[in-house]
């Protein structure tokens, strides 16, 4: 829940930057396209971790695995974003920089955790 501002604030942004022409987010595909995935990924990676909640309340799994779940599915959410955001963010930008590899790391850390969380439900009675 507490990303969930982000997200808005995210979407706020992209309605900023296509109103105003000095923006340059217009002019730039390849950052419209980066925006656009990172707000997206954030909103249905966010309500994928909500339910991942759920399930690691039904999964049987250690403490620190549940923890590891509970972090690591909103965690990858926002890294995913960030990496989306901050890897265009000259307006003038023709590729990513060096952010990008946040998403990477991110796509990782949200495998591994539902990986867990998928052993531990086929675990539980």
């Amino acid at each position: 829940m507490i990303l969930i501002p982000t997200i808005e604030y995210g979407g706020y942004f992209l309605l900023s930057s296509l109103i105003d022409k000095e923006s340059g987010y217009m002019t730039n595909a390849l950052r419209q396209n980066f925006f656009r995935a990172g707000h997206a990924h954030a909103g249905v990676i966010v309500i994928l971790s909500l339910l991942c909640q759920l399930f690691t309340d039904a999964a049987n799994l250690s403490t620190r695995l549940q923890w590891f779940v509970r972090i690591g599915v909103p965690l990858s959410a926002m890294l995913i974003s960030a990496g989306f955001f901050f890897s265009m963010l000259p307006p003038t930008a023709t590729a990513p920089n060096g952010a990008i590899y946040l998403i990477y790391t991110a796509v990782f850390l949200l495998g591994a955790s539902l990986l867990t969380l998928g052993v531990g439900l086929l675990r539980a009675k």
